[in-house]
């Protein structure tokens, strides 16, 4: 009998945990403490970007920063920011966002890129983008087929969103331009 047999955690557990964690698979997974300024500010720059490209036209959309996403009873996880459209939860988010973005440090790299972007995958996430605060670089994947495939990698060009609710940009030029 493996450990994961043994100790398999559910939502009802997750939700009385102190500090920040995830639940994959009834695993839980300690988050990374406090991100560095860097990893903040970018953070900062995307959310506002996306939330001045929200307008009133586009009420059914909102932009949230680490908000619980309940994929299952034993799947919890918090992106960093996601634009999550028609979703009534108020304690979590309860469908798939459009975008999921994940600000990756070296203790999150791994998770990100592998576990958590199979997850995103599966769980039909329009776009997840990857970005590298320390090479100022940002990989976008959008779901084609139910499969991702990179758009490309970013660092001062323009994403513009497509097959999403609301039309949306986000200017990579602007998101690192402090850091340069």
């Amino acid at each position: 009998m493996s450990v994961s047999q043994i100790l398999n955690y559910t939502y009802e557990d997750y939700k009385n945990w102190e500090g920040s964690w995830e639940l994959i698979d009834g695993v839980p997974i300690s988050m990374a403490p406090a991100p560095m300024k860097i990893h903040q500010k970018i953070a900062s720059e995307l959310f506002f970007q996306l939330k001045q490209e929200l307008n009133d036209e586009c009420s059914e959309c909102e932009v949230l920063y680490e908000t619980d996403w309940k994929i299952s009873n034993s799947t919890t996880l918090r992106p960093d920011i996601v634009l999550s459209c028609n979703d009534d939860g108020e304690a979590y988010l309860t469908k798939s966002p459009k975008i999921v973005i994940e600000i990756l440090s070296p203790s999150t790299a791994k998770k990100d890129e592998t576990i958590k972007f199979d997850i995103y995958e599966e769980e039909k996430v329009q776009y997840y983008i990857l970005v590298y605060p320390n090479d100022l670089k940002a990989k976008v994947y959008t779901l084609e087929k139910n499969n991702y495939t990179k758009v490309g990698d970013f660092s001062k060009e323009k994403l513009v969103f497509e097959d999403i609710e609301c039309e949306l940009e986000l200017d990579f030029e602007k998101v690192f331009r402090s850091f340069r």
